[in-house]
């Protein structure tokens, strides 16, 4: 059964416990593609690829601006750089960002969550 956009995979924010092999493992569940993870829980996100990424990929975190301050990218296996249109539109939102590799975000964002920290992650799945 398919998981609907407007439903999270997990109604809460939560660390992510390995990726790899085209998705992630996360508070006792798995889940194949990339992964949106939000104040209010962990979402499907439908992006494979830097390339792809757009405003729209990024509205569910400008919704939320006022739930966070910081916001990362994991860009997959290789290092990335945020499109500066993008970088520009979370700014004007008071949200910091910084991209990196799928790997580095999910370390950062364990840890800042750890922290308590207001932080949200876009995920893009690695094989």
């Amino acid at each position: 059964m398919a998981v609907s956009p407007d439903t999270p995979h997990l109604p809460y924010p939560a660390e992510i416990d390995s990726y790899g092999n085209g998705g992630f493992r996360f508070a006792n569940m798995s889940h194949r593609g990339s992964l949106l993870c939000l104040p209010d829980g962990i979402w499907a996100w439908p992006y494979t690829t830097m390339a792809e990424l757009d405003a729209a990929a990024l509205a569910p975190v400008i919704a939320r601006q006022g739930e966070i301050d910081f916001f990362l990218l994991g860009g997959g296996r290789d290092p990335v750089i945020m499109p500066s249109a993008l970088r520009a539109m979370l700014s004007e939102h008071r949200i910091n960002a910084d991209a990196m590799t799928t790997g580095a975000a999910i370390r950062t964002y364990n840890i800042m969550l750890g922290e308590r920290r207001r932080v949200a992650a876009a995920l893009i799945a690695v094989a």
